[in-house]
């Protein structure tokens, strides 16, 4: 009867519920959310189910992040930056940067929505944190999580890494929450209802051009900016030069899904209770939502500028569309401008400056880098 009493204490103690502490359960609650957003409102399912089976998990069973765990190995290919240069890869398989090349106007838009970043930055310095964990948390603005990852891992961060990844990925999810209020508070009702002329038709050659002449030029000024506009354009090269069909359908679907759940899941296993649970992480949490609010915020005040320049040629709502979230934030433009008037359609022009979000986020990152001798 001993014998029987001792297996069932070992077995009762080898338990999860007999370690767990409130922050564990708080944080299985927080996953529990996340997994509804993606599941019964649809909000970026691809991201959020992975990052919130992930946050399960690790506060369930901690040792799966330690050495020797599963996820522990995912983690150090998050902090060696392979995974993020690969989905900058898949995206750019994936992105048609057509709309882009027929209206380079498009480029200031995008960087204009970067202004949030660098407000962050400062703001986070205010607020206590050292400079180079500032602009780690800052590129939150930039609503884009692998440029997040891998800069907060290049400037050495990688404590902050989880409340910054899953902030940036959180941002991105959000964006269709996030955004149409801002947009609309900064517009009229006659700027939402503006139509935009039809785009030019870009030639192949300026296709297969595009990607070449952006790694030329982008990566000789910023040469540490190559792993992420590098691979951003290496993945457009495949699509655009039609001579690899193979390679592009790779990059944009099956790798593409294999990076985003090794991403996803390890992203999400940073997010033990131990660890997230800090002042600082809710400090971070609500830098990220400033710094992607001015960022919206920057995009549509300069459409609007651009308007008036055009005498009413530009839609002001495009200019939201300059964060990275791709293709979410041009979605969203298209939306609120399809709610002022049904027959307005925004979003090839709104997916100009998505595109080059993209583009201005990674050369953010990059210049934060050249900035602390990082390369």
């Amino acid at each position: 009867m001993s014998y029987v009493m001792n297996t069932l204490s070992n077995l009762l103690g080898q338990t999860a519920f007999m370690s767990l502490t409130w922050g564990n359960y708080l944080m299985i609650v927080v996953a529990l959310f996340f997994m509804y957003l993606a599941i019964a409102k649809d909000y970026e399912p691809l991201l959020l189910v992975p990052i919130s089976f992930g946050m399960l998990l690790v506060n369930i069973y901690p040792d799966i992040m330690k050495e020797g765990g599963l996820l522990h190995y995912f983690y150090l290919l998050d902090e060696w930056s392979i995974l993020p240069s690969l989905i900058f890869m898949g995206v750019g398989a994936m992105t048609d940067f057509a709309p882009l090349i027929a209206n380079p106007k498009s480029f200031l838009l995008g960087a204009a929505a970067q202004f949030g970043i660098y407000m962050a930055y400062f703001m986070a310095i205010f607020m206590g944190f050292n400079d180079k964990a500032a602009a780690a948390i800052s590129i939150i603005g930039g609503a884009d999580g692998p440029t997040s990852i891998f800069l907060c891992s290049k400037l050495g961060q990688v404590e902050y890494m989880g409340p910054i990844a899953v902030a940036a990925y959180s941002y991105m999810s959000l964006v269709p929450v996030i955004q149409p209020p801002i947009m609309k508070l900064l517009t009229t009702e006659e700027e939402r209802k503006i139509k935009m002329e039809q785009l030019r038709p870009v030639s192949k050659l300026e296709r297969i051009l595009f990607p070449i002449i952006v790694t030329i030029v982008v990566c000789m000024i910023l040469p540490t900016t190559a792993p992420l506009v590098g691979m951003l354009m290496l993945g457009n090269l495949f699509r655009e030069s039609g001579v690899v069909k193979q390679l592009s359908e790779t990059a944009s679907n099956a790798l593409m899904y294999i990076v985003v759940i090794i991403l996803g899941t390890s992203v999400g296993a940073t997010t033990s209770a131990e660890a997230f649970l800090k002042l600082d992480t809710l400090k971070i949490v609500a830098l990220g939502m400033i710094a992607f609010a001015f960022g919206t915020a920057a995009g549509v005040l300069f459409g609007k500028l651009m308007s008036k320049l055009s005498h009413g040629k530009v839609n002001p709502l495009i200019g939201s569309a300059g964060v990275s979230a791709v293709p979410m934030a041009a979605r969203v433009s298209q939306k609120v401008g399809a709610e002022a008037d049904p027959t307005n359609f925004l979003l090839m022009h709104a997916m100009g400056p998505n595109v080059a979000g993209v583009i201005g986020t990674a050369v953010a990152a990059g210049t934060f880098m050249a900035i602390f001798g990082v390369k």
